[in-house]
């Protein structure tokens, strides 16, 4: 999730690098982990705060994806949930 500094009335560390340093997602992180992952976030996001931008680009990034159909698809998710039943005839 994205850092929200503009929420934090004292910031929780001290600098953007160190939150980058401690847990931003970088290529090197990645080289750590199985090949077949894919990088998600739900934007907005800050980039070289949270993700480096070569990581955010790359082909195994569906995060444009979820931005674009983030808000449908949580609509679904929360109707789906409520235990609504579409009208009969519709």
């Amino acid at each position: 999730m994205r850092l929200q500094l503009e929420r934090q009335q004292a910031g929780l560390f001290p600098s953007q690098r160190e939150y980058t340093n401690l847990f931003g997602i970088t290529k090197d992180r990645l080289k750590r982990l199985n090949r077949n992952y894919t990088i998600m976030h739900p934007g907005p996001m800050n980039r070289g705060v949270e993700i480096t931008p070569e990581v955010a680009d790359s082909d195994s990034s569906v995060i444009l994806d979820q931005v674009t159909n983030g808000q449908a698809v949580r609509m679904a998710v929360l109707f789906l949930l409520s235990g609504k039943k579409e009208e009969e005839g519709r």
